[in-house]
C-alpha cells in the first residue's frame, strides 16, 4: 500500500485530524507531546500518513536520546483502523524504517486494540479476533511483546450512551448506597480550576504516602494538569465537606472518550464515602460532555487478589463497567543485541531508583 508520510505543524490541525481516526487517544494529542518534551525530554515527532488526500493514520512518536542512540515511544498509538491489516502493515513498516534511520535501541507502541473483554474464565469473557490478528502481524514483522508495559494493558469502561438512571441502576448495591451516604452526609462536588493545582497535588501526595506508590514532584503534574485544563481537555472535580477538600479526580477527555487518570483522597472523613460520589459526578460530567465511553484507566494484568491493582479494581467494578483487555505494548528493535542489553540492565537500575524514591515518600508522608 502506498502511503505518503507528512507532518502537521500546528495544534489545531493535528488534534482535529487525530480526533477523526479510529483508536485516537488523548496521549497522542499535541498537548501530550509538548508536555512530555517540557518535563521529561521526550521530543515529539508528529507524523501523518496520507492515502491519497485522506489522512489514514497518525503517530506522535516521542524520541529520547540515549548517548549516540535513541529510544522511541508512540504512547497509546499509532491511531488508525487496525481492521485494515494492509494499512497497519504499511504504517508499521514506516515506523520500523524511522527506528532504523534514527539508530533506535527500541521503538514501542501500545495502541488500544482489544485482545478481549471480560475477566478470563468468567462467563462473559470473550476473545477479540482483531486483537489476535494484530498480534500475529506484529510478531511476523519482528516486534516482540514488551517486558516494559508503560501504560495499563487492561481497563474498565462504562457505556455513557445509556441514560443516567440505567447507569446508576447497573451499579452494585454497595456503590449506590455509598453515593447516597455521601450526599446525605453533606459532601458536595465542585469543578476545580488551575488555581486548585497545589490542593490537587497535596491530596495526591497524601494518597501516595498512604497507599505506597510513587509520584513525581508538583511541577510535573502542575505542568500536565494546567496544560490540559487550559486546552479544554481536562477537568478536575473536588469533593468537599464543610469547605474541606476530601478527595479529587482529574478527568481527561478527547473525542468521545473520557478518562479517569488521577484520583486522590485525604485521610479525613473517609466514612462519608466522597470517592463514590466523585465517580458518579465524573460519570455525569463525561456524559454531559457528549462522551460515549468513560474509561476508569487501569485493571489488573492478572485477575487475582495478589495483583497490585486488585483493590483498586474492586472499587471500579462496583460501577459495573466492562473489563477491556488490550494487546499491550510491543517493541521493535533494529539492533536486537543492544535491545537485550538495555532491557536487562535498565530494569534493575529503575527498581533501585524507585525503592529510594518510595523511602523518601514514606519519610515525608
Amino acid at each position: 500500500m502506498s502511503l505518503t508520510v507528512t507532518t502537521l505543524d500546528d495544534r489545531a490541525s493535528w488534534n482535529d485530524a487525530l480526533r477523526d481516526l479510529p483508536y485516537a487517544h488523548v496521549l497522542q494529542t499535541w498537548e501530550w507531546g509538548d508536555f512530555k518534551r517540557a518535563t521529561t525530554g521526550w521530543t515529539p515527532r508528529r507524523i501523518a500518513f496520507r492515502r491519497g488526500r485522506e489522512i489514514a493514520a497518525m503517530a506522535s512518536v516521542g524520541v529520547r536520546r540515549v548517548g549516540l542512540a535513541a529510544v522511541m515511544y508512540v504512547p497509546k498509538g499509532p491511531a488508525l483502523d487496525y481492521a485494515d491489516l494492509d494499512l497497519a502493515a504499511s504504517v508499521l513498516e514506516a515506523l520500523q524504517r524511522m527506528a532504523r534511520q534514527s539508530g533506535a535501541i527500541w521503538l514501542k507502541i501500545d495502541p488500544d486494540v482489544r485482545i478481549g473483554t471480560g475477566v478470563p474464565g468468567e462467563a462473559d469473557a470473550a476473545d477479540d479476533p482483531l486483537g489476535a490478528q494484530v498480534t500475529v502481524l506484529l510478531a511476523r514483522r519482528g516486534w516482540r511483546f514488551s517486558r516494559d508495559q508503560v501504560q495499563f494493558r487492561n481497563t474498565v469502561c462504562l457505556d455513557l450512551t445509556q441514560p443516567e438512571d440505567s447507569l446508576l441502576a447497573a451499579m452494585s448495591q454497595s456503590a449506590r448506597r455509598k453515593i447516597r451516604t455521601a450526599e446525605r452526609e453533606g459532601v458536595i462536588v465542585r469543578a476545580g480550576t488551575v488555581d486548585d493545582l497545589p490542593l490537587l497535588y497535596e491530596l495526591y501526595r497524601i494518597t501516595s504516602a498512604r497507599d505506597q506508590f510513587l509520584i513525581r514532584p508538583l511541577e510535573y503534574y502542575a505542568e500536565a494538569w494546567r496544560r490540559f485544563i487550559e486546552a479544554g481537555l481536562a477537568q478536575p472535580l473536588i469533593a468537599e465537606f464543610q469547605g474541606e477538600a476530601l478527595a479529587q479526580v482529574i478527568l481527561f477527555r478527547f473525542g468521545r472518550r473520557c478518562w479517569y487518570f488521577y484520583g486522590a483522597s485525604s485521610n479525613a472523613h473517609r466514612d462519608k464515602q466522597p470517592n463514590y460520589l466523585l465517580q458518579w459526578s465524573a460519570i455525569q460530567w463525561g456524559k454531559a460532555q457528549g462522551c460515549a465511553v468513560y474509561d476508569l484507566w487501569g485493571a489488573p494484568d492478572d485477575f487475582i487478589e495478589s495483583d497490585p491493582l486488585w483493590g483498586v479494581y474492586q472499587f471500579k467494578r462496583g460501577f459495573h463497567g466492562a473489563v477491556v483487555r488490550h494487546i499491550g505494548a510491543w517493541d521493535y528493535s533494529p539492533f536486537p543485541p543492544l535491545y537485550t542489553a538495555y532491557t536487562e540492565i535498565m530494569p534493575r537500575l529503575i527498581r533501585r531508583m524507585r525503592q529510594r524514591t518510595l523511602l523518601k515518600t514514606k519519610q515525608t508522608g
